[in-house]
């Protein structure tokens, strides 16, 4: 059954940006729990078929979420005998293909559907983001889908917050000043975004530093809320001119990331073929 549908949900995972490693039995000799030819998806919390469960896939599961884990993206080769040492009695031998076939996406929730989140969203689209796209007013959203994008209309945007996960981006550009604020306060909160933006001028910026100063929270805390948002370089006021400019800055952020994981680069990012006994 899984050889007929593991497209369909390959495919699945792709459109929700989901990251996944496909695990194939590229090769066997002698008594192993499945043939060559067959696979599995692994994602960081599930698992799509199986290559013949036992301690086996167990390891190709390990392994697989390690290469999440680690954002790598080569695909490399085990090989494993399958006897008393891997705590299988098969006997036989099997090499496991392990590729990473839907690249990991920065996860990013706006608040606020106006122009310039509209203008923002088709920039993003085309950039390894996943977004989780926020607004009270359904009519705002456009009746276009754009592949990784969920849009979520919400009576309660801040109670969102909460179920985001760790190391999120956070923009907030709402309609509403208040709305803004009480975002703020509960990004703030959490202490685990990768990335937190709020549109607005410096005058904005003092407001909301003096009013979330006033609920506890201290100069580090503010620190990590960068308002005004986007390229210093860029003053233009069109909304595709402000869309540009901090796509730009979200851009810098995750390039810094990357650039300082190349940095510790080691063999183990090179494809391998290993064997465990």
């Amino acid at each position: 059954m899984f050889k007929d549908n593991w497209i369909q949900i390959l495919a699945e995972l792709e459109r929700k940006g989901e990251p996944c490693v496909l695990v194939t039995v590229v090769e066997h000799k002698g008594s192993t729990p499945r043939d060559s030819g067959t696979k599995m998806l692994v994602t960081e919390h599930t698992c799509y078929a199986t290559i013949g469960g036992g301690h086996l896939e167990y390891k190709a599961l390990k392994l697989a979420r390690d290469m999440l884990l680690n954002g790598e993206h080569l695909m490399k080769v085990e090989r494993f005998n399958l006897g008393a040492s891997l705590g299988q009695c098969c006997g036989g031998m099997a090499s496991i293909m392990l590729e990473p076939v839907v690249r990991a996406r920065h996860h990013l929730v706006l608040f606020g559907a106006g122009h310039v989140a509209k203008a923002l969203v088709h920039v993003l689209a085309t950039l390894p983001f996943r977004i989780t796209w926020i607004d009270e007013r359904a009519s705002e959203f456009p009746t276009e889908q754009l592949s990784g994008v969920t849009q979520v209309v919400s009576d309660d945007p801040v109670g969102e917050i909460a179920d985001q996960p760790a190391g999120s981006f956070y923009l907030v550009m709402t309609h509403n000043h208040q709305l803004d604020l009480e975002l703020c306060a509960k990004i703030l909160k959490r202490q685990d975004a990768r990335y937190f933006g709020v549109i607005g001028s410096q005058t904005k910026r003092k407001r909301f530093d003096y009013k979330l100063k006033e609920r506890g929270f201290s100069e580090a805390d503010l620190a990590q809320m960068i308002c005004p948002i986007g390229l210093a370089e860029v003053v233009g006021k069109y909304p595709a001119e402000i869309a540009v400019s901090v796509a730009g800055e979200l851009i810098s952020v995750y390039q810094q990331a990357l650039a300082s994981r190349a940095g510790e680069v080691t063999e183990r990012d090179k494809p391998t073929v290993t064997s465990l006994v």
